[in-house]
């Protein structure tokens, strides 16, 4: 008996000789042929062909040992082969960008999958405020080709040039090459801090030049933000929570 209805069609596969593209907005599309991609640890929902997969931990003891003193969870397997590989993370939007040795800072939890041409670490944030918070890490994506994160919804780019910028910290998803990182402590005034404040006391600040993203949720605290507090799966994401 034959199916009717669109659906094989609405949801046909994409056609694309990019390595990356959006199948849709939560759904990435990967041409292996390209050669090899370091993807999220399980955020493999599909593939056709002859994809191999490699469990890359933490990527080396360098950054074990990083990991292991900030917190910041980025556990990444390695993909190689030929064919067409999908990619997803609990149907959070995917943002595509391509970096053309240029450098990204991301929210360890946001990132989704970068080309193997893109050299990636976790890095300390110099920020005059982050003293007060035990010190920020974040990953640092750098290099040429493609670069694939996830957002809690349609984010928004803020050009830090155009006005000062501040975003909550757990709202905030990675900052371009130039873009400068500072903590701002905002208690509200006395009034505000004896009725218990506004939940608004630490904020990310931005200047120079280049883009921040936002995105419209505030829960970006697993792997991201971290501080070196030594509470679990805390860090500066609790510490700033709005």
């Amino acid at each position: 008996m034959p199916i009717h209805g669109s659906l094989f069609t609405d949801f046909e596969e994409a056609t694309t000789s990019d390595q990356f593209s959006l199948q849709n907005k939560k759904l990435l599309k990967v041409q292996m042929g390209h050669g090899p991609v370091m993807a999220k640890l399980g955020s493999m929902v599909a593939y056709q062909g002859d994809v191999r997969f490699e469990n890359k931990g933490s990527g080396g003891i360098g950054k074990f040992l990083k990991q292991a003193a900030t917190g910041e969870g980025v556990s990444m397997m390695t993909c190689t082969g030929q064919g067409e590989m999908f990619l997803g993370s609990e149907a959070d939007d995917i943002q595509i960008m391509y970096l053309k040795d240029d450098m990204v800072s991301v929210n360890g939890n946001s990132v989704l999958a970068f080309s193997a041409s893109i050299d990636w670490d976790i890095n300390r944030i110099q920020a005059r405020g982050a003293a007060m918070t035990g010190g920020l890490y974040n990953v640092t994506l750098r290099g040429t080709g493609y670069v694939a994160i996830t957002t809690k919804g349609e984010p928004v780019a803020l050009d830090v040039a155009s006005a000062p910028t501040f975003g909550d910290a757990q709202a905030v998803v990675m900052w371009t090459g130039g873009v400068r990182m500072d903590i701002k402590v905002d208690t509200g005034g006395l009034k505000s801090m004896v009725r218990g404040g506004t939940g608004e006391t630490f904020q990310m600040a931005f200047s120079g030049q280049g883009y921040v993203l936002v995105q419209p949720a505030e829960n970006v605290t697993d792997g991201s933000h971290q501080s070196q507090s030594g509470r679990g799966g805390g860090g500066l994401g609790d510490l700033l929570g709005g």
